[in-house]
C-alpha cells in the first residue's frame, strides 16, 4: 500500500470513516429525494418505493463488487474519490435534468407500453436518473476496507467501525432530508446539498494529495452551473400561471390561478385536489355531487343543524360549498398536511371558524367520541389510497361515528370497470359495513360518488328534502343525482387491514384510463410511427 504513504489525508483513519459516514448519508438522502422527485409523475405509492429501494439496492450491489475487485486491481485512492466527484456531479444534475428524462421516457411508454405503466415508466427513470451514481457511492465500503485494514489481527474491528458510520450516515441522511430540507428548501435542494458534501469530500483529498487539479476544478464547475440552473427550476415547467408550488412533508403542491377558479393538485401535475371557482357557485364536481349527503341524514328534514365532519379537508372545495348552500351546518375538517392547510386560508378563502385538525383521518376517529350526520371520506388520490382508511375496520369506525341515520359519503376517483377493480373492492367493504349502499357518476369525470347509511330511508329523504332547496342551480344538481343513483349490490371483494392491496388495483385502473384516453394516438403511432404522431400533437 505504499500508495496511501503518498496521500498524507489517508493516513488519519478519521477521514476515512467520514468519507464512509457521507457516502451512506448521500445514499439516503438521495433515495429520498427520489421519491418526490418521481410523485408529481407517478404518484407516491408502495409501488413506486418499491421500485425506488429495488433500484437502489441493485446499484448499490453492483457496486460493491465493483469497488472490491477495483481496489484489489489497483488500490489507489484517486480511482475511489475520482468517483465520489462524478457522483456529486451527477447528483446535482439531477434537479436540471431529471423531470425532462422523466417526461421522455413517460412520453415514449404511453405510446408503446399496454400494460404496468407506471411500473415500467417508474422503473425506467430511476434506472437512467439513480442507477449510476449510487453504483459509484455503492464502490465506498470495499475500497475503504482496503485502506483502511493495517492487519488481519484488527480487520472485524475496521470493517465494524466503517460500517457503524455508514450506518449512523444513513440514519442522519434519512432523517434530514424528510424533516429539515425538502420542507424548507425543497427537493431540488437537498440534492444539492447532499451532492455539495459529496464534492467538497473529493476536494479535500484531491487538494491534499496535491494531485487531480482539472478534476477538482472540473467537478467545481460542473456543481455551481447544476446549482444555479437546478434552484431556477419547476416541476411544471410549462405552466405559466402558478400562484404557488412547493413541497411538504407529505406532498408536492402546485396552485394553479385560471380565469374563472385557483385549484390545488397535490403530487401529480395533472388533476385538482381542490378548487375555488371565483363566481362562488357550483363547482360542476365531484364536491357538488356529495352534498347530496346532508339530504339523505335525518338532520336536514328535523330542521336541525348538520354536524359533517370531513376526513381529508383538502383547501376545503366541500366545506365552503356546504356552508354556503345548506342552510345549518356544522362542520369541522381532519387534514394530515398543514401546508395545505396553511394554503387553504391563504389562496382558497376558507373560513377560519372552520376548524381543522392536523391528524392522520383513521387515528382522528380512534381517538374521539363525537358523532355526525355526515362523514365525508375525501382522502383517495389516484393510486395513492391509504390502506388503513379502506378495509373493514376502518368504515365500521366511520358507522360508530355517525348519528341515528347519518350518511357517510366516499369520493372514489378512480371509476374502473371490468370485475375485480378498485371501486368494487371499496364498494364491497363498503357494503359489508352498511345496510344501503349507492353510487353514482360524475359526469365528465373518472370520479364516482358513494353514500352509505343504515337508514334504509335515505334515498327518499333527500328526494323530500329537495323541496326546501331555494337556489334553482342546486336543486338541479340536487334532482340530477337523485334521479342517477344506482343501489349497490354487494359481492365478496372485501378489504381488511391485514389485505388491501389498493395500489396494485390502482394501477390497474390507470392503466385502463392510458388506454381509454390514448388509444387514438397510440393507433397512429402504430401506423405512422414518430412522425405521424409528431404532425398530430
Amino acid at each position: 500500500m505504499d500508495t496511501l504513504s503518498k496521500r498524507p489525508v489517508l493516513k488519519n483513519k478519521y477521514y476515512l470513516y467520514l468519507t464512509e459516514f457521507f457516502a451512506g448519508m448521500a445514499v439516503m438522502a438521495v433515495e429520498l429525494g427520489a421519491s418526490r422527485l418521481l410523485a408529481p409523475y407517478f404518484s407516491s405509492s408502495q409501488i413506486v418505493w418499491t421500485i425506488i429501494i429495488g433500484t437502489i439496492m441493485i446499484a448499490m450491489a453492483l457496486g460493491n463488487i465493483y469497488g472490491g475487485r477495483s481496489a484489489d486491481k489497483n488500490p489507489n485512492p484517486d480511482r475511489l474519490y475520482g468517483r465520489i466527484l462524478i457522483a456529486a456531479v451527477w447528483i446535482a444534475a439531477i434537479p436540471v435534468l431529471g423531470k425532462y428524462i422523466i417526461l421522455g421516457i413517460s412520453a415514449l411508454l404511453i405510446v408503446t407500453v399496454n400494460t404496468n405503466f407506471l411500473i415500467w415508466a417508474a422503473f425506467l427513470a430511476c434506472m437512467v436518473i439513480f442507477v449510476f451514481p449510487l453504483f459509484l457511492l455503492g464502490t465506498v465500503t470495499p475500497s475503504l476496507a482496503k485502506y483502511t485494514m493495517d492487519n488481519l489481527e484488527d480487520n472485524g474491528r475496521t470493517v465494524g467501525t466503517l460500517g457503524a458510520f455508514n450506518t449512523i450516515g444513513s440514519i442522519i441522511g434519512t432523517f434530514l432530508p424528510t424533516f429539515v430540507t425538502i420542507p424548507a428548501v425543497g427537493t431540488a435542494v437537498t440534492f444539492l446539498i447532499f451532492s455539495g458534501v459529496l464534492l467538497i469530500l473529493g476536494l479535500l483529498y484531491f487538494i491534499s494529495a496535491k494531485t487531480g487539479f482539472k478534476k477538482s476544478a472540473a467537478s467545481a464547475i460542473a456543481f455551481i452551473l447544476c446549482a444555479v440552473l437546478g434552484c431556477s427550476g419547476s416541476f411544471a415547467f410549462w405552466e405559466s400561471n402558478l400562484l404557488y408550488e412547493g413541497e411538504s412533508i407529505y406532498n408536492y403542491l402546485q396552485v394553479k390561478d385560471s380565469e374563472d377558479d385557483v385549484i390545488l393538485s397535490t403530487n401529480v401535475l395533472f388533476g385538482v385536489q381542490s378548487i375555488m371557482k371565483k363566481d362562488k357557485g357550483l363547482t360542476g364536481m365531484y364536491y357538488d355531487y356529495a352534498m347530496a349527503a346532508p339530504f339523505m341524514s335525518g338532520a336536514m328534514e328535523a330542521g336541525e343543524t348538520a354536524d359533517i365532519l370531513i376526513l381529508g379537508m383538502g383547501t376545503g372545495t366541500y366545506a365552503t360549498q356546504c356552508q354556503r348552500y345548506l342552510p345549518h351546518v356544522n362542520i369541522e375538517g381532519v387534514e394530515i398536511d398543514e401546508k395545505i392547510t396553511r394554503l387553504a386560508g391563504e389562496y382558497f378563502e376558507l373560513d377560519r371558524n372552520i376548524p381543522v385538525t392536523t391528524y392522520d383521518g383513521r387515528a382522528y376517529l380512534n381517538a374521539i367520541d363525537g358523532t355526525y350526520d355526515v362523514i365525508m371520506v375525501d382522502a383517495y388520490q389516484d393510486i395513492t389510497i391509504p390502506f388503513q382508511m379502506s378495509s373493514v375496520e376502518f368504515f365500521n369506525m366511520v358507522r360508530d361515528h355517525l348519528n341515528e341515520g347519518g350518511v357517510m359519503v366516499v369520493n372514489m376517483n378512480m371509476r374502473g370497470s371490468g370485475e375485480g377493480n378498485i371501486n368494487e373492492y371499496l364498494s364491497d367493504t363498503i357494503a359489508s359495513v352498511f345496510g344501503n349502499v349507492y353510487t353514482v357518476d360524475v359526469a365528465g369525470s373518472t370520479n364516482r360518488e358513494l353514500f352509505a347509511s343504515d337508514n334504509p330511508e335515505m334515498t327518499g329523504l333527500l328526494k323530500s328534502n329537495l323541496s326546501a332547496v331555494e337556489d334553482e342551480e342546486l336543486r338541479a344538481m340536487m334532482e340530477r343525482v337523485e334521479e342517477k343513483l344506482i343501489h349497490y349490490e354487494a359481492g365478496g371483494y372485501i378489504m381488511t387491514d391485514d389485505k388491501a392491496p389498493v395500489e396494485l388495483l390502482g394501477m390497474q385502473v390507470i392503466d385502463a384510463l392510458i388506454q381509454e384516453e390514448l388509444g387514438y394516438y397510440k393507433a397512429i403511432f402504430e401506423k405512422e410511427g414518430i412522425k405521424g404522431l409528431l404532425n398530430q400533437v
